[in-house]
């Protein structure tokens, strides 16, 4: 692996679709979801290590809100290498602004990765080779190299990357030039797309020279690359909040897709859990359950001294933690955000939330 390709892990997101055991001071990245102890946040920084060479060459990007948690999730992180965001503003500021401070200290030719922290890798040496090749292209070529994922079917729950002209091989693995980006379709398009061979699932994970995006920041988005340059996170109250699909890489004419196939998850909902932890039994069950004619659950009990009984029912998704009890069909726990809305007018809602 190149000594110059710097990990940062983008940790400030909110993970609300797995609320409630996912709350304000506890996000999804601070927890452990497929049983191995060690929670999404951890098992991220764990396999970057080695890419990085070292705790001296990991990053993490986080929110004020949970940077203490950060903290002491990873103890081992140097503090400068610890980017506190004084309010989220989605991606693009995120990305912005962990270039430039990367780029301060290992220079404007330095390889940066940008991951999320909330991924679920099941191949880690196929995962290595991915980026070893990503990071030779990036290195090599004015390139924004993103990692695509072989689709295993037609989810509408992903983006879309369109596999344009085949740019050559790096490393054995086959590099093309990216025709679109599409974001999340309907059931039939999803079809389509599968049909086709020529889509991967956008992971959400790219890799660059610094000064290939810096440069073209400057040119697609000068209003939040400039602040930034200017005053530092102090300009962070004035910037768009927008994401960096939308604010550069759906009008770069540098990007790049590696697909890769190292079995990937990215954990959006509870219904992930039974993709990563469903065996033979009956249910996916974390904790203590009774059940009766109960079938297709996923049950979670925070509390080792809690009992969750069933009686009759199939395919839903029940989690106790702590003060809320949740109960929903696997097929609307998209719909948690909305309920989560319509709590910040409850009069309890910070214990809630």
């Amino acid at each position: 692996m190149s000594p110059s390709l710097i990990p940062v892990i983008l940790a400030g997101g909110k993970g609300e679709r797995f609320w409630p055991l996912s709350r304000r001071q506890r996000p999804k990245q601070f927890l452990s979801l497929d049983g191995s102890g060690r929670s999404l946040l951890q098992a991220t920084a764990d396999r970057l290590l080695e890419i990085a060479g070292g705790w001296d060459k990991l990053w993490v990007i986080t929110s004020a809100l949970i940077a203490e948690g950060v903290r002491e999730q990873l103890p081992e992180l140097p503090e400068g290498n610890l980017l506190v965001e004084p309010e989220g503003r989605d991606t693009a500021p995120a990305v912005a602004w962990a270039t430039l401070e990367v780029a301060k200290r290992e220079g404007e030719e330095a390889v940066i990765g940008f991951f999320p922290a909330d991924h679920w890798i099941g191949n880690q040496a196929a995962y290595g080779a991915t980026l070893e090749a990503a990071a030779t292209l990036a290195a090599q070529e004015q390139a924004i190299v993103t990692l695509g994922i072989k689709p295993a079917y037609a989810s509408t729950g992903y983006g879309y990357i369109e596999q344009g002209e085949k740019q050559g091989d790096y490393d054995g693995l086959p590099v093309y030039r990216v025709s679109r980006f599409t974001e999340k379709p309907d059931l039939a398009t999803a079809e389509q797309f599968i049909e086709t061979g020529k889509f991967s699932w956008n992971s959400g994970m790219f890799i660059f020279r610094a000064s290939v995006v810096l440069g073209e920041l400057a040119q697609y988005a000068p209003h939040i690359l400039k602040p930034l340059q200017e005053q530092g996170k102090g300009a962070y109250a004035t910037l768009e909040k927008k994401s960096i699909d939308y604010a550069l890489m759906e009008k770069t004419q540098l990007t790049y897709v590696l697909p890769g196939d190292f079995g990937w998850d990215d954990l959006g909902d509870w219904n992930a859990i039974e993709r990563l932890l469903k065996g033979e039994a009956a249910n996916v069950e974390l904790g203590d359950h009774l059940g009766r004619d109960t079938q297709g659950a996923i049950i979670y009990a925070s509390d080792g001294g809690e009992t969750i009984v069933t009686i009759g029912v199939e395919d839903l998704v029940i989690v106790r933690d702590r003060n809320v009890t949740l109960v929903a069909h696997k097929s609307r726990t998209q719909e948690i955000k909305q309920v989560l809305q319509q709590l910040q007018n409850h009069p309890r809602v910070d214990e809630l939330l």
